[in-house]
């Protein structure tokens, strides 16, 4: 196996496309293919299924990822002992929530991008349930989560700030005329919430069963977007980050719920597997974000 081989690899598997990755790399794509093959050969195995215009790892593929990212990693930090860049190079690849994508990460990537375009950002779109085996198999540097405060000692916690989450209704909802609202004012009510397994789900479920409540009907939704626009008609209640509603609380398409029950103590974390090797285009991202995601918080 050849460094330049593994190296290819690895950026295709980030990509998903020989195509991108020729751009990237600065080879032809008929070289990458080329590569990948003298690779494959070597091993005996497969490590791309080719559907149409589609690929994606093979089983043998993704074992060899978390080895091909290490070797290339530790190459990249020999050559940045030696060699200082000027200017950082590299590749970065985000795992965040839908809800942070949308409101946090967006500006955050906007003046990263302007000011250090050397660097390439891979932003992938992760559930709650998927970011620690995705830093833990190295298929993300970094992640940006919506959760209590994480404790796990496997993981770095570079930056925690509180982030308010609310309850809100259409303004003409029965619970908008409430000057209060605890827990059973709601459990009657249709709630429209995230996919099962979501962070601030799990929170608002688990503020019922301590209460011992349950609510008699539940509506999941994937999306976002759709999650408001069922509110914004009357169907229900939803819970959101307040960041993820500020557009519809200023046109007065939603109200929040002026919520007396347990609080809602949850945090915007950027966190990082404790062994994740430093690169400078890494360490650039984190001291970017530490300077200016708490800002947007202002």
């Amino acid at each position: 196996m050849e460094f330049r081989q593994l190296n290819t690899f690895v950026t295709v598997a980030d990509l998903n496309s020989f195509t991108r990755a020729a751009d990237i790399l600065g080879y032809t794509q008929p070289t990458v293919t080329s590569q990948i093959q003298l690779l494959e050969s070597e091993l005996g195995v497969r490590l791309f299924e080719r559907i149409r215009k589609n690929i994606s790892l093979t089983h043998e593929g993704e074992k060899l990822l978390v080895y091909a990212r290490q070797i290339v990693n530790l190459c990249e930090e020999a050559k940045n002992t030696v060699k200082d860049h000027p200017v950082p190079k590299g590749v970065v690849t985000i795992g965040a929530w839908e809800s942070l994508c949308t409101t946090r990460i967006h500006s955050l990537l906007k003046e990263f991008y302007y000011k250090l375009p050397g660097i390439e950002i891979i932003l992938k779109t992760v559930k709650s349930t998927e970011y620690e085996e995705l830093l833990l198999d190295n298929q993300i540097d970094v992640a940006f989560c919506l959760d209590r405060m994480i404790t796990a000692s496997d993981f770095i916690v570079e930056l925690a700030i509180p982030e308010p989450l609310a309850l809100l209704v259409e303004p003409n909802h029965p619970l908008a005329k409430l000057p209060d609202v605890y827990p059973e004012n709601i459990v009657n009510y249709l709630l429209i919430l995230a996919e099962e397994g979501c962070s601030y789900r799990r929170e608002i479920m688990t503020i019922f069963s301590d209460c011992g409540l349950a609510p008699d009907s539940i509506m999941e939704i994937e999306s976002i977007q759709a999650m408001k626009q069922l509110a914004i008609n009357g169907l229900g209640i939803i819970f959101l980050p307040k960041v993820a509603v500020e557009e519809e609380l200023s046109k007065g398409q939603l109200v929040e719920l002026n919520w007396r029950g347990p609080s809602f103590e949850f945090l915007t974390q950027v966190i990082y597997h404790e062994d994740k090797w430093m690169s400078p285009a890494l360490q650039t991202l984190l001291n970017m974000t530490k300077e200016l995601l708490p800002m947007q918080y202002c």
